[in-house]
């Protein structure tokens, strides 16, 4: 990978979820301003990510945070929509990479080389930078969204298919932002 000036991690969060949208980042490391503590975001703490975002924000040659809505997953199936943010998180950079080093088993379609890493999170440190900035921006979408939507718990269990979740859905209904076709929300549509 050394023949390559520009490298982007990518990576998403929200694949998992009952409701609200998947959120992908692209991240490109200055080589030169190297950031301690990187990691799978999953295996950080709340507080360690929310440290992290404004160092990857502020030393990161380049990164962008995309998306792709909650009419998309229903629409395309929640892998296409997956690769569909990625792509926009890609293409949004505003250094545009020569390689993207994308973690897990499938590379969205870009302008430039793609390299799938299963488990990049937590060994390619522009993954983990790119992995911390999606869980965060979707942690505080899902926040934000718990006081347009009450009494679903979306700030506390982010949309993830909770028994507090299940039991909301069966008592409040189906929300605009959960998810038609998965399995849960489908039953009670």
């Amino acid at each position: 990978m050394q023949e390559y000036t520009f490298i982007a991690g990518v990576d998403e969060a929200g694949c998992g979820p009952l409701a609200g949208p998947v959120i992908a980042a692209a991240v490109i490391l200055d080589p030169n301003k190297p950031i301690q503590g990187l990691a799978d975001s999953k295996k950080l703490s709340e507080k360690r990510r929310l440290a992290l975002v404004p160092i990857i924000k502020q030393q990161a040659l380049a990164f962008a945070i995309s998306r792709a809505e909650v009419e998309e997953i229903d629409t395309l199936n929640i892998l296409q929509a997956r690769l569909l943010a990625m792509k926009r998180a890609v293409e949004a950079l505003a250094i545009f990479p020569e390689l993207a080093l994308i973690d897990g088993n499938f590379c969205p379609e870009v302008m430039c080389k793609t390299q799938a890493i299963v488990g990049g999170d937590s060994t390619i440190m522009a993954i983990s930078a790119a992995s911390i900035l999606a869980k965060v921006t979707r942690d505080e979408e899902m926040q934000s969204l718990e006081a347009i939507y009450p009494g679903y718990g979306f700030a506390k269990h982010k949309g993830y298919p909770t028994k507090e979740h299940l039991l909301a859905l069966q008592t409040l209904g189906v929300s605009p932002i959960h998810r038609r076709s998965f399995a849960p929300v489908k039953m009670l549509c």
